[in-house]
């Protein structure tokens, strides 16, 4: 008898390892979109690293940042997928629903817009935010559209109310958005 039980064991565990197998293959063939972006200064410089993943609510955005000036600087998305220094080629923010720029505006805030981080003493800092209204690769909102996207770090802090792009300075760094592999 104990050989009949042992076999059965064995048996409801293969079985069980199947339905496994199954759920994690089709919670992978589920995962939300993933985009990326490297971020570089002017001179090319490598200065970050952006992971962007679909949510029901928009997109998480987690940066990392390394090599920048300390204090607090702006940090939006641009409409164009190009990052030519010193970055005007990345366009205006992303602004697909034409709304007003900035956090404390009435009418605003547009896809673009992100809160404003601040980089550490070292040069670093590691931010992680959801971004409403945007995708990464589906409907009107999407980041990877016919132009892409580009995320731009500023010089100077978002003011949350100046039109069109809350004065914040000359843009430092840029990465283009792109698939992630």
């Amino acid at each position: 008898m104990k050989r009949s039980r042992s076999n059965k064991l064995v048996v409801a565990t293969l079985a069980l390892g199947v339905g496994l197998s199954s759920a994690v293959v089709a919670t992978a063939a589920d995962a939300p979109a993933t985009a990326n972006a490297q971020l570089a200064d002017a001179e090319g410089k490598s200065v970050g690293t952006v992971e962007v993943r679909d949510t029901p609510n928009g997109v998480i955005v987690r940066a990392t940042f390394k090599g920048l000036p300390p204090g607090e600087h702006a940090f939006h998305v641009h409409a164009v997928g190009k990052c030519e220094a010193p970055f005007d080629s990345a366009g205006p923010h992303y602004n697909p629903n034409s709304q007003q720029h900035g956090f404390a505006v009435e009418g605003g805030w547009h896809a673009g817009d992100l809160p404003n981080v601040t980089i550490g003493p070292d040069g670093s800092a590691t931010v992680e935010v959801l971004a409403t209204g945007l995708t990464v690769s589906t409907g009107d909102t999407r980041l990877l559209d016919d132009d892409g996207s580009a995320l731009i770090v500023h010089e100077g802090v978002d003011d949350y109310t100046s039109q069109p792009a809350g004065n914040a300075g000359k843009r430092i760094a840029c990465g283009v958005v792109q698939k992630a592999p």
